[in-house]
């Protein structure tokens, strides 16, 4: 069953609501609200395989109804929109990659954007398709754009948090004749709809704030086309980057609390980054919200909320390392999005064009006077 366009229950106007009841089927008398998880990998099937559930790796009931929540989130009322659920999110950026580029086609990537990228462009160019970066900040993609197949766009940057003006990149990629797919993971769906921008594709990886509780691992694609959403399609069941019927439903679980989540953990990155602010060993502090921050203006054009995320640097790797030791409240974990704070010295991975003092710190769902209280004591304490 392909999952276009908001089906079953009306979701309402508000993003709350929307968000509460997003995906949920028509009620039905002493059935639960939202669907327990069918595990099945087949289905009876007599006569001609027509219908919409034949085999576990091309459907699952599970699925639809989170495919129709994520679609209701990032297209809300728009008709012909088509989701795909993945096992990750690195199998949703995959699934577009590589259904949408051939051997000979140019692609555009972001210099300073998710990690795995280098990984994927060294796949890419395997493949004989030719790979270009450029940083986002700035809109530098536009510089190599003549001649792309596909532009991918990553905003906020992932951990630079740079903001492109993703308007004036699809329309520039469309006049040239390029797709364009918008990395969405950090903005989540209510913090910015990249299709309503314009774009071809809205990605994201659902492991983080979308399901916010650091204990699932999922992505999505979202898009209109139905041709090169078919093309994705293809792609997943060719490689077979599913979904567990699990997780499918534990992430439509915890959509009912993304409003709350996103509005609790946007208001006190802010708060966070305003404390920091003040702070003389800080050092390249970045905030989308703080309305100093170099990308605040393209932001605020695009963007309704501006995220969980907020990154500086100290001024040596082992000052860095003395202040993420002294938090209490902080997990020192990677990922991001998560109900509870966590902060990581991004040097430590290599691959992300960083100072050895940089910090990414991903903000949770704690009281915003406890975190800025723990985070200012953290750096009193690991000072020389």
């Amino acid at each position: 069953m392909r999952s276009t366009g908001p089906q079953g229950r009306p979701a309402g106007g508000g993003e709350g609501t929307r968000a509460v009841r997003a995906g949920l089927p028509e009620p039905v008398r002493h059935e639960p609200t939202l669907p327990g998880p069918v595990f099945a990998a087949h289905y009876h099937l007599p006569g001609e395989p027509t219908g919409p559930y034949t085999y576990g790796r091309d459907e699952n009931p599970t699925w639809t109804l989170l495919e129709r929540a994520v679609g209701e989130l990032e297209a809300p009322g728009r008709e012909g929109v088509e989701t795909l659920v993945f096992a990750s999110g690195m199998a949703a950026v995959s699934s577009v990659l590589f259904s949408q580029l051939r051997a000979g086609d140019a692609v555009v990537l972001p210099s300073d954007g998710y990690q795995a990228l280098p990984l994927v462009r060294a796949q890419l160019e395997a493949y004989g398709i030719e790979v270009r970066t450029a940083p986002t900040g700035g809109d530098a993609q536009l510089d190599v754009l003549d001649g792309a197949g596909l532009l991918w766009i990553e905003t906020p940057s992932n951990p630079g948090l740079d903001v492109c003006d993703i308007r004036r990149l699809v329309e520039a990629a469309h006049a040239r004749g390029a797709r364009v797919a918008v990395d969405n993971t950090l903005a989540t769906p209510l913090g910015q709809r990249p299709l309503e921008l314009g774009a071809d594709f809205s990605v994201a990886s659902g492991t983080k704030q979308l399901t916010g509780h650091g204990d699932i691992l999922l992505g999505y694609v979202v898009g209109g086309d139905a041709e090169a959403m078919a093309a994705v399609r293809r792609w997943r069941k060719i490689v077979g980057a599913i979904p567990g019927p699990m997780e499918a439903w534990l992430a439509h679980r915890s959509l009912a609390t993304l409003q709350l989540r996103v509005d609790r953990q946007s208001a006190t990155a802010l708060a966070v980054a305003e404390a920091l602010r003040g702070r003389s060993e800080v050092t390249g502090l970045r905030y989308p919200g703080l309305p100093d921050d170099a990308s605040h203006m393209i932001a605020a054009r695009q963007m309704r909320r501006f995220g969980c995320v907020v990154s500086f640097t100290l001024p040596t790797r082992a000052r860095a390392d003395r202040f993420l030791d002294a938090l209490r409240l902080v997990d020192a974990a990677t990922s991001f999005g998560g109900v509870r704070s966590t902060a990581e010295r991004r040097g430590r991975w290599g691959g992300d064009a960083v100072p050895e003092g940089f910090i990414r710190f991903s903000v949770g769902a704690e009281d915003p006077e406890d975190l800025a209280a723990d985070v200012l004591r953290a750096l009193d304490e690991s000072a020389d």
